[in-house]
């Protein structure tokens, strides 16, 4: 079968689930990862033939697509501010909208030298390994409840060729924090139980739920007892910085102005929802 009318096929085959584009997108991704192509080299060898064998692989990932599994699943890695990083199913896959919070740190501290940093529930690795990738000075710790999520955010530093100090905690359990530090990210779960109807089923079937979902009744937890650990142990010109839920800009505000932190910035994502929180504890 020539590559071109599997496209055809394998669009077919996806376009009921997903719509045009994002289909049109997996099956770019697939044909990188597979057969080493761009969509260009496909316009340039518009009779590329696929063999037996690559018809079986070219169907596997088909099948799983057809699960709705996430194709950063599926092939292992995701993307993230320039970045590859091994994913599964112990981690969430890097969203876009982190990418801003991370930029908005990088800009923000660029140029204040050796900073200590700490991103709280690290995941991937993915917030902590790209400051350490873009704030080369910088020394960068990070946590995580999960044994397996640390084990990939290892692999991930490694991968990435940076150093990054991780450590296995639950932040809810914690009486303190490692050390005093300058900077002190967390992206903690905060999709409300009565949210899921808005979550995508292949976010609901394969990402963990444990870094993802809180209690309707206390949404705010995780970042109250972050803050109020922070509180002793941010340094006098630190930053602390959140991903919040775009719900509750003005609760998660107000909570940490009732804590004594000051300056707190809210800060929009590229889709116009709240998205991030900086704040300190001095003007």
């Amino acid at each position: 079968m020539k590559l071109k009318q599997y496209r055809t096929y394998f669009l077919e085959k996806l376009t009921p689930l997903f719509d045009s584009m994002e289909a049109e997108q997996f099956f770019a991704i697939t044909l990188e990862e597979l057969k080493g192509w761009k969509r260009t080299d496909l316009a340039l060898n518009p009779d590329a033939e696929l063999s037996g064998a690559e018809i079986e692989k070219w169907n596997a990932v088909l099948g799983e697509l057809e699960t709705q599994k996430p194709i950063q699943y599926i092939f292992g890695k995701a993307h993230f501010y320039g970045l590859e990083f091994e994913v599964n199913s112990n981690t969430l896959i890097p969203r876009p909208e982190t990418e801003e919070l991370v930029e908005w740190i990088i800009a923000e501290n660029q140029y204040k030298g050796q900073l200590s940093l700490l991103d709280i529930g690290t995941g991937t690795g993915c917030i902590a390994i790209s400051l350490a990738k873009n704030l080369p000075d910088a020394s960068v710790s990070a946590i995580d409840v999960s044994e397996g999520a640390l084990a990939t955010a290892k692999r991930n530093a490694q991968h990435n060729s940076v150093e990054v100090n991780f450590m296995l905690k639950d932040i809810l359990a914690a009486e303190t924090l490692p050390q005093v530090y300058d900077v002190i990210v967390s992206n903690p779960p905060y999709v409300r139980n009565l949210e899921k109807e808005e979550i995508k089923e292949n976010v609901l079937q394969y990402e963990p739920h444990l870094a993802l979902f809180v209690d309707d009744n206390d949404p705010l937890l995780f970042y109250r007892k972050i803050a109020q650990l922070t509180k002793t142990q941010l340094s006098s010109n630190g930053r602390l910085y959140f991903e919040i839920n775009q719900y509750l800009g003005p609760e998660t505000v107000q909570m940490l102005e009732d804590l004594g932190f000051v300056n707190v910035v809210l800060k929009k994502d590229i889709y116009g929802n709240d998205r991030m929180i900086s704040c300190s504890l001095q003007l």
